[in-house]
């Protein structure tokens, strides 16, 4: 952890942070999730260095240690996409493997598509490619207290929930909440904070140093973007009417992933109807990994992507 430098480069008018390590002539990005930062990839970050690869783990717009958007209610996924090729032009990175989880994943997948000139290959964890305004399909078929559904509602609710607790504790619950295998789901007259008892507690690979890690850039950030996006901008429109990820691609997902019990989506992935879209794509399973699939079973996970890299230098 202590080889990881970190520095700042400015994109499209933001300061965003860099996590960087190793010298390697290829270059592999990798591109962080909710309630993530950065550190999530921490245990690649060092894998892929080791194995001769330079490795950069940005903060999102408004995450972490970037700089938030004076109105973080206009971003969009497309300004993710944006502000990551402005990085590449920052750093000189004409072409690069790009590894996503969680909405990080789904930010991969459209630079991918919008820039596929610059990406030799994507990796993803936790999400599989949906086209765009495909989520919608999944969510109308689960209970109104999904957390997602909740979430995305106007300025207010996830915000009122949120504020009853510490920041650390509203990491502390989201952690708990996904690293589990049941869709999150309030009941009515319910929040989705209220689904994590304080004493329950962390998952075994996730130490209280980890968690304070996060905190901490969570009380500098809050979650205004956060919030934002992935949530509020998940039916965003997407400037393209042939959306195909045509560089070739690794699906990682754990086996009790609670995305996998979103209604149709286990087969969706399962059938190879994903493929429609992402048409040289690989699916691995992680039998016991949950949607940290990367932090609780790193070593599987680098050496699925080590050996991935490997193909296609």
């Amino acid at each position: 952890m202590d080889k990881i430098q970190h520095k700042y480069v400015d994109a499209r008018g933001l300061k965003l942070h860099i996590a960087e390590i190793g010298t390697g002539d290829q270059v592999v990005v990798f591109l962080h999730g909710f309630p993530e930062i950065w550190y999530s990839w921490r245990h690649q970050m060092i894998a892929v260095a080791n194995a001769g690869y330079r490795a950069i783990a940005p903060d999102f717009r408004g995450y972490g240690l970037s700089e938030i958007p004076q109105e973080p209610e206009n971003s969009t996924f497309l300004d993710l996409v944006h502000d990551l090729a402005a990085i590449f032009d920052s750093l000189a990175i004409s072409k690069a493997f790009v590894i996503g989880k969680d909405f990080g994943a789904s930010t991969a997948y459209q630079f991918a598509i919008l820039h596929p000139e610059r990406v030799i290959g994507v990796v993803t964890c936790g999400i599989p490619y949906v086209a765009p305004g495909g989520f919608q399909r999944f969510f109308s078929l689960v209970p109104e207290g999904f957390y997602i559904s909740r979430w995305r509602q106007p300025v207010g609710r996830a915000e009122a929930d949120f504020g009853r607790l510490a920041v650390k504790n509203v990491v502390r619950n989201i952690y708990v909440l996904f690293s589990k295998s049941e869709l999150p789901i309030a009941e009515a007259g319910k929040e989705i904070m209220d689904l994590v008892d304080e004493s329950h507690p962390l998952p075994s690979w996730f130490t209280e140093e980890d968690l304070s890690a996060y905190a901490a850039h969570y009380e500098k950030s809050g979650f205004r973007t956060a919030l934002q996006v992935p949530y509020r901008a998940l039916e965003a429109r997407f400037p393209t009417s042939n959306p195909i990820v045509k560089a070739p691609t690794l699906l990682i997902m754990g086996g009790k992933d609670y995305i996998l019990k979103l209604p149709g989506m286990e087969e969706y992935i399962t059938s190879g109807a994903v493929k429609e879209h992402v048409p040289d794509l690989e699916v691995k399973f992680l039998p016991e990994g949950s949607h940290f699939v990367q932090e609780q079973n790193p070593d599987e996970v680098n050496v699925l992507i080590i050996t991935f890299l490997k193909k296609y230098v």
